[in-house]
C-alpha cells in the first residue's frame, strides 16, 4: 500500500488531476483506463457520480498501481472513511472541514480542502490540508493565485474550474503544484459518445502542457 508522501508525489507529477463527474457508474472504469493511457494517473471520482463508492472500488481493483483513484466532493468524515475503505488514495473536498482532514490522515491519505479567499486558504492549511483546492478558479485566474502566493508562499494550491489547455500553463507558472481538470478533459460529450480514444489524446495534451510550462 502506498504511503501518503508517495501519493503526494504522484499527484504533483505529472500534476493533472482528472475531476470525474460521471453520469453512470459503468463509465468510470473505461474512462479511468483511457486517462491512464494518456498519462493522467490521478482520477478523482466525485460523490455526485451515481454509486461513486462502488465505482471507486472497481476502478481501484482493476487499475491497481497504474492509477491513483481518489474521491471528490467529500463533505464529511463518514464519506471519507467509506471511500478510503473502497480504495480511494486521496480525498478532495470543496469545503474546509477539520473532520475530513482527521479522517484522511488517520488512514495515511492526503487531503485537499476547498477555499476561495486568502483567509479560507490559510485556514485549510492550518487544519492540516496537504493541498488547497482553489474553487471555483474560473472567476479568479492565474493572476489571483500569483497574488495569494506572494504573502502565502507555503500554500500548495490546486485550482479547479476554468482550467483548460489555454490556461494550464499560466496556472502552473503562477505557482500551482497541480491542476484539477474537469469538463475540459472529461466532457459530457465524450462520456455520452464513449470516445475513449479522444479522452486519451486530450489527457496526453494536458500532461504535455504542464511539462512544458514547468520547463519554461
Amino acid at each position: 500500500m502506498r504511503r501518503k508522501p508517495e501519493i503526494i508525489s504522484l499527484l504533483t507529477n505529472p500534476g493533472i488531476i482528472a475531476v470525474v463527474r460521471a453520469q453512470k457508474r459503468e463509465q468510470v472504469l473505461p474512462l479511468a483506463e483511457a486517462l491512464v493511457q494518456g498519462g493522467v494517473i490521478a482520477v478523482e471520482v466525485t460523490m455526485t457520480t451515481p454509486h461513486a463508492i462502488e465505482a471507486i472500488e472497481e476502478a481501484s481493483q482493476h487499475l491497481g498501481a497504474r492509477a491513483l483513484i481518489g474521491v471528490g466532493t467529500v463533505l464529511d468524515a463518514r464519506t471519507c472513511r467509506d471511500a478510503i475503505r473502497a480504495g480511494a488514495e486521496f480525498i478532495v473536498s470543496p469545503i474546509t472541514k477539520a473532520e475530513i482532514v482527521e479522517a484522511a490522515h488517520a488512514s495515511d491519505r492526503p487531503v485537499m480542502l476547498g477555499a476561495y479567499t486568502p483567509t479560507e486558504a490559510q485556514m485549510a492549511h492550518e487544519l492540516g490540508a496537504d493541498f488547497v483546492k482553489l474553487f471555483p478558479a474560473d472567476g479568479l485566474g492565474p493572476s489571483y493565485i500569483k497574488a495569494i502566493r506572494a504573502p502565502l508562499p507555503h500554500l500548495k494550491i490546486v485550482p479547479t474550474g476554468g482550467v483548460d489547455l489555454n490556461t494550464a500553463a499560466d496556472f502552473i507558472k503562477a505557482g500551482c503544484v497541480a491542476l484539477g481538470v474537469g469538463s475540459s478533459l472529461v466532457s459530457t460529450k465524450l462520456l455520452q459518445e464513449k470516445n475513449w480514444a479522444e479522452l486519451t489524446r486530450l489527457a496526453g495534451e494536458f500532461v504535455a502542457a504542464v511539462k512544458k510550462a514547468r520547463k519554461g
